[in-house]
């Protein structure tokens, strides 16, 4: 039987405020455990949640920027459950009212588009944390967490592949962070996924039984974590067994997930509104303000990028990924580099050099202008597209800029058409069988030729003049 693979994701975005969501606690990284946890957060007797504008004005923007429906009015609820990690035994999150509805994300997958339909973003604060590593029998607890601002952004069940849900978790990571509203450091639990996955028999209308995997805190488990889940699923299924919906982990080690609850519904959660806290108005002039301070948008430049520079979709894209990578290719541009140019030593040498390395493109030790002033003596004629590897090797190294480098390596290109004339008489000169063999019709010598015309120049003849004059030579 054939199986089809159903995604939604629901991910969990921190929003980039200093202060809680209902509180004046910090939101910094790395503070020692229940040192950034207030009487609000750990719900004093007689404290009272005050909503964080600033939380508010991002989920409106992330709403603007996925041409969603902003709610004019939401209304925070009490969701109820219990947890050792989270003090008030309920969770303040928003249900029938939340402050996004709908909207839609491009995503791009290989070599192909599709538009991802979503359901939802709504406030929410984020709990405690459990700690078992380093306690032996015994459990810790740690609510610096608690109350952290967290903007819930759910997906429609569309993605019918680990390659699809990867591509949107990154969309939607490039988005956030190009917005400014969240970090993006998912080692430290900024951005979190949840997958939920299912499979039904190809073409099927009803949806299978779903599992919720839980916080997978990188793309590369992310994949590897739908991956096994579907395969588990249809063994089970073809093993005559009932999928039972459940929340699962993800284990790493192991590379399988398990399970850790049967999973709950809406229901179960009894939710209500919070009677401590006002529904929230948001005025028409209000996202008119949040609107005029959007910058260009992943898309629009995308759009822009294809049309301006000629660049393909999937490039512009790529190019579009982050808004670093963009304002890299920008400021290259503008200090002199061709467009197409640019975007192709992008995304071969400078991304490769980036990933071998295990950096990120705004740590780059080659700035903008230096690449530009490497790619303008490619393009007139200085050194070759293999000369300028080596040349951009040096550079990475802290050696200097492309300049100094040519000269100080003598690696500028022999335009000299006399002096490459000479080199390629000597190599026909000393490959007089090979000369014969391509005369004779087999032209596959001809690169060979071209290798040993190269490789007697050290690699400094202009590719292009070698392969006009040796054609020339060999054809009288």
């Amino acid at each position: 039987m054939k199986w089809e693979v159903v995604i939604g994701l629901e991910v969990h975005t921190q929003l980039s405020t200093q202060s809680k969501i209902f509180s004046a606690a910090s939101t910094a990284f790395g503070a020692e455990p229940n040192r950034q946890a207030c009487a609000v957060d750990i719900a004093l007797p007689g404290v009272l949640p005050v909503l964080n504008r600033g939380a508010v004005e991002r989920a409106i923007q992330f709403g603007l920027a996925i041409g969603a429906r902003i709610n004019r009015k939401s209304i925070f609820a009490r969701k109820n459950y219990f947890y050792p990690d989270l003090p008030k035994g309920y969770q303040i999150s928003q249900f029938e009212l939340p402050i996004v509805e709908g909207g839609t994300l491009t995503i791009q997958v290989g070599d192909y588009e599709k538009t991802i339909n979503l359901t939802r973003a709504h406030l929410e604060e984020d709990a405690g944390k459990s700690l078992h590593e380093d306690f032996h029998g015994s459990t810790g607890i740690d609510l610096n967490r608690a109350g952290t601002p967290l903007l819930e952004i759910v997906s429609e069940p569309e993605m019918r592949s680990s390659a699809e849900a990867v591509a949107y978790a990154k969309a939607l990571h490039g988005l956030v962070t190009w917005l400014g509203i969240c970090d993006g450091n998912m080692q430290e639990g900024s951005f979190r996924v949840d997958a939920n996955v299912s499979v039904r028999p190809l073409g099927q209308k009803e949806f299978g039984t779903r599992r919720e995997i839980k916080n997978l805190n990188s793309f590369k488990f992310l994949q590897q974590a739908i991956d096994y889940e579907v395969q588990w699923q249809i063994e089970q299924i073809e093993d005559g067994n009932k999928i039972v919906q459940a929340t699962v982990l993800f284990d790493p080690a192991s590379g399988t997930t398990r399970m850790m609850r049967t999973k709950e519904d809406a229901h179960d959660y009894r939710y209500f509104p919070d009677p401590d806290l006002l529904p929230l108005h948001v005025s028409d002039e209000w996202i008119e303000r949040v609107k005029a301070g959007l910058p260009e948008l992943p898309s629009a430049k995308k759009a822009r990028f294809s049309e301006q520079y000629g660049l393909s979709a999937y490039d512009a894209g790529v190019l579009t990924s982050s808004k670093a990578m963009s304002g890299y290719f920008e400021a290259a541009v503008g200090a002199g580099a061709e467009g197409k140019a640019t975007a192709n030593w992008l995304m071969g040498e400078v991304s490769a050099t980036l990933n071998r390395d295990e950096k990120d493109i705004g740590d780059c030790p080659i700035a903008p202008a230096s690449l530009a002033g490497l790619l303008k003596r490619i393009a007139d004629n200085t050194i070759s597209n293999k000369i300028a590897k080596e040349v951009f090797a040096a550079m990475w190294a802290g050696e200097g800029e492309a300049d100094a480098v040519i000269e100080a390596k003598g690696l500028k290109q022999v335009t000299d058409s006399g002096a490459i004339e000479k080199i390629i008489d000597e190599v026909l000169a000393a490959n007089a069988a090979m000369v014969e063999e391509y005369r004779s019709g087999k032209e596959k010598v001809f690169g060979a030729l071209v290798g040993q015309a190269m490789k007697a120049s050290k690699g400094k003849a202009n590719p292009a003049q070698v392969n006009e004059l040796l054609k020339k030579k060999l054809s009288s």
